[in-house]
């Protein structure tokens, strides 16, 4: 059985950088992809960015060409490493490794 555990949420200034961690552990027996997901009070769950185990990117249209997404697979984590920040980006952000194993979700704020 695979558990993912994110971490790197917090608050930060518009215009500002953050980079999220979630690492894999557990049974793991082969690579799969994973992502990155957001949800607030008022907005269903959508993707921001997922990564294939080759390596392969799909971003939201709204974080495209100011967030990355990456992976080190020796460690089984993945990263998203988010720039020029929105008070719209504020959300709760859920790593997914695919198909279907969710974390419990980090909190990114972005507020003056």
């Amino acid at each position: 059985q695979v558990q993912v555990a994110e971490s790197g949420g917090g608050v930060v200034q518009p215009g500002g950088s953050l980079r999220l961690s979630c690492a894999a552990s557990g049974t793991i027996t082969s690579i799969y992809a994973m992502g990155w997901y957001r949800e607030t009070p008022t907005k269903h769950r959508e993707l921001v960015a997922d990564i294939t185990n080759f390596g392969g990117k799909n971003y939201g249209d709204s974080v495209k060409g100011r967030f990355i997404i990456s992976r080190d697979n020796d460690k089984n984590t993945v990263y998203l490493h988010m720039n020029s920040l929105k008070p719209e980006d504020t959300a709760v952000y859920y790593c997914r490794y695919y198909p279907n194993v969710w974390g419990q979700g980090t909190q990114v704020t972005v507020s003056s």
